[in-house]
């Protein structure tokens, strides 16, 4: 019989690309730290089943994700939470902007593996979060493109 058409290589096919790692500093909340922990120890537990059903193409997806998040929990840089009164903004801030129609939003700077935007969560390397760092309440600030004061800050 002929082993022209017979498959030699098990393998998991191409090797998957490295997830890309953010060269800023990886700066995290205590929610954000939590987060990365979490996201370890399922990948964790979805590699030992995936070990476990044969699946290489999953296991080298699984573990190439695990290798990330293990290198974000390995470089992260736990900020503790700032103390009221918060006299500018500085990561881990809630910031609080009203703009000329009179509606707020309220945003919260955080680490990059934490932003979700549409909760509020801005990272700080974001160009909002960028523009929010360092001002203070009355300071003018361009959020979501439009012009916007800022109202309040919190820890």
């Amino acid at each position: 019989m002929s082993r022209a058409f017979v498959k030699e290589s098990d393998d998991a096919g191409e090797p998957l690309p490295e997830l890309s790692v953010s060269p800023h500093p990886n700066f995290v909340t205590p929610a954000g730290h939590a987060l990365i922990e979490a996201r370890v120890t399922a990948l964790e537990a979805e590699l030992k089943a995936a070990r476990a059903g044969a699946d290489k193409a999953l296991v080298a997806r699984i573990a190439r994700d695990l290798r990330y998040w293990a290198q974000r929990r390995a470089s992260a840089r736990l900020v503790p939470a700032a103390t009221a009164p918060v006299e500018a903004v500085r990561f881990g801030t809630a910031v609080t902007v009203r703009f000329e129609d009179g509606t707020q939003r309220t945003f919260r700077l955080v680490g990059e593996d934490e932003a979700d935007p549409a909760r509020g969560l801005v990272s700080w390397v974001a160009p909002l979060g960028k523009a929010l760092t360092g001002k203070s309440v009355g300071d003018e600030v361009e959020a979501l493109g439009r012009a916007a004061d800022i109202v309040a800050l919190s820890p």
